[in-house]
Parts: structure tokens; sequence; C-alpha cells
């Protein structure tokens, strides 16, 4: 038995999600005294690819295969599950962000195993097999048995802390065995943004909504956020208004995020926006309603005109740095 972990690459890099699930796989698999295995598809360099043993990883499998260059479901699945059939892996480990929602349930279908999303810590119990996710948008806690032998968990963003060792592991080539049928999926264009801190990314993240009362009061939440190196975000009512750009819309219905620190600025605390947040470990929110919902998830609670909050908060930034 051993554990796989698929680490996805983005742009050739290793992002955090990917040392965190490797932190978190390192820890389940000292737990079950046995072996954790990373497995990264697409081209990648050596380097890297040797970051992973850092993070826990006892051994490496990677393909350089060119048509992993882009996601396609049905062909990563498949290579998964060849992995984790080659190496005798009865629990597989995803990160919770969009791929590790995409995958986990397609190679669940191929390993007959049984698959819980957005695990957040490692099980409470191995006999019977039992993990814990939050649910009702984080305002409560489930306990999952897996009844199964397979096993796929997607683990949810920041639950779990990154731990560096200083191990070394030996790099294994991996060759799926999949034909051209298996990628089905051809991305034409891509739009990126290449100057700002990608949102599912962020440390920090500083968001605002109706309560910023025009797009052309913008500029100081700005502000704040270069000051804290942060990513900026925004509720639904504000994406609506176009105030803001669509791929700023953070909730329910838009990006699911869990930084460690958030800033609502202006941002009543509707449920589906808390719903997108609620993974974050510590939430600030400035609201001139006291009443305002976002108090009651929030960690500290400032009441006041943001007019005259957010310089005070830049000023503050500045000089911690």
């Amino acid at each position: 038995m051993s554990i796989l972990a698929y680490t996805p690459i983005r742009d050739g890099q290793f992002t955090k999600l990917t040392y965190e699930l490797l932190s978190y796989g390192r820890a389940l698999a000292d737990q079950l005294s046995t072996e954790l295995v990373a497995l990264s598809l697409g081209k990648t360099e050596e380097d890297q690819l040797k970051t992973l043993a850092e993070y826990g990883a006892d051994k490496i499998l990677h393909s350089n295969d060119d048509r992993f260059e882009q996601l396609d479901n049905r062909a990563f699945s498949k290579a998964i599950s060849q992995a984790a059939e080659k190496n005798e892996a009865n629990i597989v480990l995803m990160a919770n962000d969009f791929t590790g929602k995409a995958l986990a349930p397609a190679t669940g279908v191929h390993l007959k195993a049984g698959v819980v999303s957005g695990v957040i810590g490692l099980p409470e119990s191995t006999d019977p097999f039992v993990v814990k996710k939050k649910v009702f948008t984080g305002k409560a806690f489930a306990r999952i048995q897996v009844k199964g032998e397979r096993k796929i968990f997607t683990l949810e963003t920041n639950s779990y802390e990154i731990t560096q060792t200083s191990k070394e592991a030996a790099i294994e080539t991996f060759e799926p065995q999949l034909d051209e049928g298996d990628f089905t999926t051809k991305i034409i264009e891509e739009d990126k943004q290449t100057d700002k801190i990608l949102l599912t990314d962020a440390d920090i993240v500083v968001s605002g909504g109706r309560g910023m009362k025009g797009p052309e009061h913008w500029q100081p939440l700005e502000e704040l956020a270069e000051v804290l190196g942060a990513a900026t975000a925004c509720s639904r009512p504000v994406s609506d208004e176009k105030w803001r750009p669509e791929e700023e819309h953070v909730g329910q219905t838009g990006k699911i995020i869990a930084p460690n620190l958030y800033f609502a600025l202006g941002i009543s605390g509707a449920i589906q926006h808390v719903a997108g947040v609620s993974g974050s470990k510590t939430i600030v929110a400035v609201n001139n309603d006291p009443e305002a919902p976002i108090f009651e998830v929030a960690n500290y609670g400032i009441v006041g005109d943001l007019k005259e909050v957010l310089p005070n908060l830049i000023e503050a930034a500045k000089a911690a740095k």
C-alpha cells in the first residue's frame, strides 16, 4: 500500500497548494506507516521536481508528455488511476481547487474509490476510516466514514500547515498508456493576467462590496492591497454592477478562496458571499452598519466609514512593513 498525491503544475512551477498537500500526505503516510508518492504530469524542470521531496514525497513520478500541457479530465484521471494502480496506492490525494474538484470524481470512477472533497485534517480514525470536513458554508462539521478499500480525498486550502524537510527522493519516468482519443479538450485561446496575484494563491485578499459606493472609490482599496502584497476581490453585486471585473468575484457563485487574511470592506456578509470565503484563517470586516451579518463571521470588526478607516489601514500597513 502507498499514498499517491497528484501535484499539478502551473507555468512549470508548483504552488503552495502542492506543498500543503504534500505536507498533509507526509503526515498521513507516517500515520499509516506507508510511502508517499508524488505524481507530476507535464513539463517542468528537475529542480522543481526535487522540491516535492522537500515537502515529504518518498518517490516522484513524472511524465514529460507534451499532451499534458493543458488539462483534460479524461486523460488526466486515467493517468492518475494508472499511477495509483502501479504503485498500489489505496489513497489518492488532490488539492480542493478547481482541478482537484474536477479530477477526483472521474478518478474515483476509474478506481472504484470513495471520494471525499474538502477534507480539513488527518483521519480521526483509520479503522473505520473517518475524515472531517466543513459543511453548511462552514457553520458545521461532518465526519465521513469511507468504507471502500480505495479512497480519494481533496484537501481544503489552508487546512494543513506546510512543513519543509531535508528529504531527497528518486525521480522516476512515468509513461501512462493513453491514446489520442483520451485527449478530447483543445484550448483555442487563453487570456492571462500576468501582473496580478492569483486569487486562489493569495495569502492576503482585500475585497470590496457595495459599501465602496462606486467604482470611482476603489483606489484606496487597491493601494491597501498593493502595500500588503494582496490580491483584490469583490462581492457579487459589485461584479454584477460592473464596478470590478468578473474574475474578482468571490463567493458561492464566484471563486471560493481560503487566504490567511481576508479584508471584507463594505461587504454586508450575505450567506452566498460568506460561503466562498469561510475558509479564510482570519477575516477583518469594516462596515458602517454594526448589525451587518459579516461581523458574525469576522475575527476582527471595525464599525466605521470606509472613507475614514481605509486611509488609516493603509498608513498602519505601511508602518508595519
